[in-house]
């Protein structure tokens, strides 16, 4: 059967040509592509959804169901555990740095250092087990169909409930842990994917032709901006704590501040005019807050004009968004790029801090145009409302242009997925919505359908992955095999 099958490969290479556009006879000896096809003849043809690379890496008759299943395992554990483990030390230093700046009355209200980790080690190991699970779960199920139903048979359903079958190994992270945003951003991940295959067919082309706009990312980012930021000012309670407490650092804003506005915003009378007062004169500011004001600038920046305060804003945030992007484009290179750091290491160094001086704008124009586009509403229509505070934030996504144009799209995403689990969340608190209560883990059951999605993409339509995700799925998953081949077996 075997010998079957390469021998149609073979005639199907010399009957039909290929994309070099060469004639018939000269194929095998001036095309690349036909030289690397004869001498590969042993190995499954490739089509357009599997990269032929990944047989030249793995050899198929080395092929071994069991050590495809352990190996995706290691690696899901291992990436899972590095991942939350890199992230838990960050925090840790952060927390040990805020320790030593406290005066001790308050260092007794933390968390002791062993206390934090050990919380940090179970994270970390729970978050190894749930990706380690996740990737051994996926690939055992998808051997175990293939070996019952037969790989051809089964090619076209198996990973879609491979996928959703390994989808509840998130419970190894906690079983009263909810993952809303994690779940609602996979889900985004999976949308992004499926509206690539529509695009690609005939039938649903014109359907999804809006989703190639090459500014979608940036309008996006808008619509997220609009509902996350006025969710800071009026509601922080709807955004996820971790997320709340990034905001709440680089707004660099006090909560009495935010308070003064969300009165003012709401209509409602400032009762916290003093206490304002006095956190500008512990840092050398000397105000005098009207309590009929209808704008609140004089809130936000004190004595500062608007336009000064948006430069001075800008200065700050830049400096602390340094710290938080250095790290995310230095780490992955020493990674990645570690084989050709000897070699070039200008050159990868360079475009690292070039990415972390441009992210970090990214971040601080963001942050900065926020209060400069709000003031200016507020400055125009002589008041302040909450669909003022909306219609002042929306503009604020425009600092996305500043980024990469790979990034952008993950960066909307991203915002996207919190802003529409905070406006949600809106919905519910103001009794627009019922508050489910027979579904607890909904978070499970949105992130198994996502994880579905994305691995039928990952095996059927390959092409409709980025080329650095598709190397992660590749590593962990090992490269699936085209849906027209047979399993092949290892040789004793």
């Amino acid at each position: 059967m075997a010998a079957s099958d390469d021998g149609g490969a073979e005639a199907a290479a010399n009957d039909c040509p290929c994309s070099c556009g060469l004639k018939k006879e000269d194929h095998q000896s001036n095309c690349s592509q036909c030289r690397r096809r004869s001498l590969n003849s042993n190995l499954p043809s490739s089509s357009s959804s599997c990269s032929l690379l990944s047989f030249e890496s793995y050899p198929v008759q080395d092929y071994d169901k069991l050590w495809r299943v352990y190996t995706a395992s290691v690696k899901g554990f291992s990436i899972g555990a590095g991942l939350k483990g890199g992230l838990a030390l960050f925090s840790f230093l952060s927390r040990l740095r805020r320790r030593r700046s406290l005066p001790s009355s308050k260092k007794v209200e933390m968390a002791s250092t062993s206390e934090d980790v050990i919380l940090a080690l179970k994270e970390t190991l729970r978050y190894g087990l749930f990706l380690g699970a996740f990737a051994g779960t996926f690939v055992s199920v998808d051997e175990i169909i293939a070996a019952l139903g037969g790989h051809r048979r089964t090619a076209k359903w198996r990973s879609l409930l491979a996928g959703a079958i390994a989808g509840p190994s998130m419970l190894l992270t906690g079983l009263n842990t909810q993952h809303t945003s994690l779940a609602i951003y996979i889900l985004m991940r999976a949308t992004v994917l499926a509206s690539r295959c529509g695009i690609k067919s005939k039938r649903f082309g014109r359907i999804c032709k809006p989703l190639t706009w090459a500014y979608g990312d940036i309008f996006l980012m808008c619509l997220s901006s609009s509902q996350i930021l006025s969710a800071y000012i009026l509601k922080q309670d709807s955004l996820p704590p971790s997320y709340k407490s990034f905001l709440n650092k680089h707004g660099a804003k006090d909560s009495v501040i935010l308070q003064g506005v969300r009165e003012i915003t709401c209509g409602k009378p400032i009762k916290n005019l003093a206490a304002i007062e006095k956190y500008y004169k512990s840092i050398g500011v000397d105000v005098k807050l009207d309590a009929q004001m209808k704008i609140p600038c004089s809130i936000i920046h004190g004595n500062q004009a608007c336009g000064t305060h948006f430069l001075l804003f800008l200065l700050q945030a830049y400096k602390r968004a340094l710290p938080v992007y250095l790290p995310v484009y230095l780490i992955p290179a020493l990674i990645v790029h570690r084989q050709g750091l000897l070699k070039r290491s200008h050159t990868i160094l360079w475009k690292g801090l070039f990415g972390t001086a441009r992210s970090s704008l990214f971040l601080s124009m963001y942050c900065s145009s926020a209060w400069i586009w709000t003031c200016f509403l507020f400055r125009i229509f002589k008041k302040c409302n909450i669909p003022m505070v909306a219609m002042g934030t929306f503009p604020t996504g425009l600092a996305l242009a500043i980024e990469k144009k790979s990034r952008r799209i993950e960066i909307s995403l991203y915002c996207l997925a919190r802003a529409i689990e905070s406006f949600f969340t809106c919905m519910v608190d103001v009794g627009y919505l019922p508050q489910s209560k027979n579904l607890k883990r909904a978070d499970v059951v949105v992130f198994s359908i996502s994880t579905a999605i994305i691995m039928h993409c990952y095996a059927i339509e390959r092409d409709v992955f980025r080329s650095k995700y598709l190397n992660v799925l590749d590593w962990v998953f090992g490269v699936p095999l085209p849906p027209y081949e047979t399993t092949p077996r290892k040789r004793t």
